[in-house]
């Protein structure tokens, strides 16, 4: 399925999501949430503070530091040593507990297979447009075979404002001096893909494919339920 909802004006780049767009990502973030909370529990005092006790310290350190929302790496790495911290480590155990706890959840973040056919596609999109990838994730990209198809990663917190804000679009029509209706980024949420790129000037796809409820209300230029819809360009 591939709905126009607005004209499509010609297009040289391709901005890719990369969490639930091109592979998915909820069985990934289970496996590496559960990693790191496999080294915290094994800590003198951890498990004790309860179910809640990570939320509530993530939620503190935002709190402490409202610019952790736009890098979920830093929010992570801070809500860790906070958490370590308010147990009374010391601070040379605070950091050694907080890295390794980190380290298993990176390891586990990036334990990704894009899937052949996702792969040939964008090998074919490559033929006729510049691909480039724009994600509030924090997903290494270097570790997973998705590390040779962009010409461009940018990373929110790393390179920017997450989206919907406008920086990493703005940084990626500056990076390949296009202007931003030259860029079509494609992405599944409608809150930050969709919403961010409208809001910069650039074409939206919405691959709507999660089922989930999203609060932007404006519409994608395109709308698909299937990545595969977007062989619709190859010239």
């Amino acid at each position: 399925m591939i709905r126009f909802n607005r004209a499509i004006k010609p297009f040289s780049v391709m901005s890719f999501d990369l969490d639930d767009t091109l592979y998915s990502n909820h069985p990934i973030i289970k496996a590496a949430v559960k990693a790191q909370q496999n080294y915290l529990n094994a800590l003198l005092g951890y498990q004790e503070q309860g179910p809640k006790y990570w939320q509530l310290c993530r939620e503190l350190a935002v709190i402490q530091n409202p610019d952790l929302a736009d890098d979920v790496t830093k929010w992570r790495k801070h809500t860790l040593r906070l958490a370590l911290s308010k147990l009374g480590f010391t601070a040379d155990d605070v950091e050694r507990h907080a890295n390794a706890a980190y380290n298993a959840f990176a390891d586990a973040r990036s334990n990704i297979v894009v899937s052949d056919d996702v792969l040939n596609l964008l090998d074919n999109l490559a033929k006729h447009f510049t691909l480039v990838a724009i994600t509030n994730g924090n997903v290494e990209i270097e570790r997973f075979n998705l590390h040779d198809k962009f010409e461009l990663v940018l990373q929110a917190g790393m390179h920017g404002k997450a989206k919907p804000h406008s920086t990493l679009f703005d940084k990626a029509a500056t990076h390949l001096n296009v202007a931003k209706s030259e860029i079509l980024h494609i992405g599944d949420s409608l809150d930050t893909d969709v919403q961010g790129a409208n809001n910069a000037g650039c074409q939206s796809v919405w691959l709507n494919d999660q089922g989930a409820n999203y609060a932007y209300k404006g519409l994608a230029d395109i709308e698909i339920a299937n990545i595969h819809a977007l062989t619709h360009f190859i010239k």
